[in-house]
């Protein structure tokens, strides 16, 4: 299972976190999979699935001596959950080492912890077990702004699947990339992704709106009246930062007040509610920008 997780993650069917577990979002990743590929759609791993996800030639886990890139950060611990107390820092950092380390290899500190014993350090030097997402390549030129910086802090690939359009359907929790005319009944299905979608206050936006800029690191205008179980009646404007409400990246769409974006919380990708946005995990919303061009069509359909 941890094997399938990482080799879907490879071909470009995320499965959210990394984790081993047989979940509702691992299995609409090998849905997407197994509809991308021609084969019966079952949502399991099957012998014709095992095979089509061996091309990806990956071992599961690597080895990694853990330096720089992997623990420097500004952490805040403990994290203030009231945003007016928020908007006083400087950047909404990661908690701890693990932490970081858990996001920048697509898994958690739950997993983590399972593949090397409670008893590992985490710190400059120290070796670890971790889930095989290492990318191929990280020669990230035309990524405009800090874009580079959290390609490599996330191990996001440079090469990815290119696509042209999105299709989220409110029935799946599925971002789905296909490459071809928008709505046009020769799309190829080239990724997927697992996301939360609204809710019964904030529902998906239903329709066809464009992603028409991208910001890395943006700084978040807290509204609460635009927002699920608002912690205060103030609007406040949140630093960046991963454990930022919007995570590290936000793609901006038509619809007013609306975009896809990353998260604080990726453990909750398909679980949870949104504010009527389509929330990814961080290292997902970035490989996404890669995968398409800023003013690509995005078709909410119920």
């Amino acid at each position: 299972m941890f094997h399938a997780q990482v080799l879907m993650s490879a071909q470009g069917f995320s499965p959210g976190v990394i984790d081993g577990k047989a979940g509702e979002s691992f299995k609409l990743a090998l849905r997407s999979f197994q509809e991308a590929r021609g084969l019966p759609v079952n949502g399991k791993l099957d012998v014709a699935t095992r095979a089509a996800l061996m091309t990806a030639d990956r071992p599961s886990t690597v080895m990694i001596r853990l330096g720089p890139d992997d623990i420097r950060s500004q952490y805040v611990m403990p994290m203030p959950k009231d945003p007016e107390l928020q908007a006083e820092l400087k950047f909404m950092g990661y908690r701890n080492m693990l932490e970081k380390v858990a996001e920048r290899y697509h898994t958690t500190p739950d997993t983590i912890v399972a593949l090397n014993g409670p008893a590992k350090l985490i710190g400059d030097g120290q070796t670890l077990r971790l889930p095989n997402v290492i990318p191929t390549s990280r020669d990230y030129a035309g990524v405009p702004g800090n874009g580079p910086s959290l390609f490599n802090l996330l191990n996001v690939d440079a090469q990815q699947p290119q696509g042209n359009y999105v299709v989220v359907d409110k029935s799946d929790g599925v971002l789905k990339v296909y490459e071809g005319e928008p709505g046009g009944d020769n799309g190829k299905l080239v990724a997927a992704f697992p996301v939360t979608m609204g809710s019964k206050k904030y529902p998906l936006p239903i329709g066809r709106w464009k992603a028409t800029t991208y910001a890395y690191l943006p700084p978040f205008l807290y509204q609460p009246d635009l927002l699920q179980n608002a912690k205060t009646d103030k609007d406040v404007t949140l630093p960046p930062g991963p454990n930022g409400p919007v995570g590290v990246a936000w793609l901006d769409l038509t619809k007013e007040h609306y975009g896809i974006h990353g998260t604080n919380e990726p453990q909750t990708i398909g679980r949870a509610e949104s504010s009527g946005c389509i929330r990814m995990t961080n290292w997902d919303v970035v490989r996404l920008s890669r995968m398409l061009k800023p003013g690509f069509t995005a078709i909410f359909q119920a």
